[in-house]
């Protein structure tokens, strides 16, 4: 199959396999080893978990490019272009780039049918292969254990933090998905646990496979002052007077604590001076995670979509905009824990906006409106048309000293910058 285009290759494979998701590596391992069996990796850091990936991704992208290395990251979902997903040297690979890769990796797939997300995972590597870095950051897609990114061996894994999300496919427990997420964990290798109150199958999974466990608040944690912050090594500051993280939110403190154990780590084979991690932190940048447009009514992104990130959202709209009144643009995936999210967020609500996105894994919005009203919410308006006619209606409604909250799903804020960006 050929294609010039790149969203042509996109709306192909995403009718090619069977399955939107089908965890398992044994056919993207394949087709991965049939690209170049002989390849050497550069340096990785591979990123699990619920909420957070992305934070790290970004602090650590940063830091290792202020302090001179080349760097390629792989994230997912993207929320305007898909380019997005795959950066060198912190830009977007070119279209031409990776429908190149894309001819490659059908070329060698033969037979082998492979969903939406392992071409895209398959694509990233085959790139960063060629492509002279000096570390590579891949973010797990879903899970871990059986997420295409796990046929790569890291240098030092990451999880996150773990949350009830993806029931369907990780289980419904914390520890069901702790034992799911440890799964990029590897004999000898350092595993790095970012979750300040980890299940226990996700420290026992480390544990069995004797993998060098640096967890925060053992190994490793932060300390607060009134104008910065200390990062510490067994309980030895090691980093003194760090600035406050460009992310904002108090987990930001976590994540880049976090991402700093990562590159402490690997100070042997990647050295980075102090002053570089400070840069980095300050510089490093995410859009949709608690993003601040600044305009005569302000508005706040955020693509928190599960009860935890919205707690941090929650937790982020107390400390920044306390005495505001917030209108709230809203909608979320259909397997998501709609009500879960809703009753977290319902104290700091004025006025809610259900927006249509006309994708079909977003919940309808009569569905959401029903959900809301189980919850009593009063102050509710539904049955737009598009975004746009939804954003119109939330400040129209809003007055000086307000702000505009969209929320829900990377779906939504990508509808915001598709609207308002050009």
């Amino acid at each position: 199959m050929h294609f010039e285009a790149l969203e042509d290759w996109l709306s192909w494979q995403e009718n090619l396999h069977t399955k939107a998701i089908d965890l398992g590596l044994e056919r993207v391992a394949h087709v991965y080893q049939s690209l170049n069996p002989e390849r050497v990796k550069p340096v990785t850091i591979i990123v699990g978990g619920t909420n957070g990936k992305g934070s790290c991704i970004a602090f650590l992208e940063s830091i290792y490019r202020t302090a001179g290395f080349r760097v390629g990251t792989y994230t997912s979902p993207h929320i305007l272009k898909y380019n997005e997903r795959i950066k060198v040297a912190g830009e977007p690979v070119a279209d031409q780039k990776i429908c190149e890769a894309f001819e490659r990796i059908e070329a060698a797939r033969k037979d082998v049918s492979l969903s939406y997300f392992e071409f895209g995972t398959l694509a990233a590597l085959d790139i960063f292969w060629r492509s002279n870095l000096d570390i590579q950051l891949l973010e797990v897609g879903l899970g871990g254990r059986l997420d295409a990114v796990n046929i790569i061996d890291a240098d030092v894994a990451i999880v996150t933090t773990i949350c009830i999300d993806h029931t369907d496919w990780l289980g419904e427990t914390r520890d069901a998905i702790g034992k799911e997420k440890s799964g990029i964990f590897r004999i000898d290798v350092p595993a790095i646990i970012g979750d300040p109150e980890p299940p226990a199958s996700l420290i026992d999974s480390a544990s069995k496979i004797k993998a060098k466990v640096f967890a925060v608040g053992k190994e490793f944690s932060y300390q607060k002052t009134e104008t910065a912050w200390h990062w510490l090594l067994n309980d030895k500051i090691i980093f003194a007077e760090l600035p406050k993280p460009a992310l904002i939110g108090e987990q930001q403190y976590r994540n880049a604590s976090t991402a700093i154990m990562a590159v402490e780590l690997l100070q042997e084979k990647l050295s980075v001076k102090a002053p570089c991690i400070a840069q980095g932190l300050m510089n490093a940048h995410l859009m949709g995670r608690f993003q601040l447009i600044n305009s005569e009514i302000p508005v706040l992104l955020d693509v928190g979509h599960n009860p935890q990130a919205v707690r941090m959202l929650a937790a982020g709209l107390e400390a920044y905009f306390p005495k505001q009144r917030i209108h709230a643009i809203f909608a979320m995936m259909k397997d998501k824990d709609i009500g879960g999210v809703v009753k977290i967020m319902q104290p700091y609500i004025s006025n809610w906006y259900i927006a249509p996105l006309g994708h079909s894994r977003i919940a309808e919005q009569s569905v959401v409106a029903e959900v809301l009203k189980k919850q009593k919410i009063k102050n509710l308006a539904y049955g737009f048309t598009d975004f746009t006619e939804t954003f119109n209606a939330a400040l129209a409604n809003a007055r000086q000293g307000d702000l505009i909250l969209v929320f829900g799903s990377f779906f939504l804020v990508s509808a915001y910058f598709s609207a308002f960006s050009k």
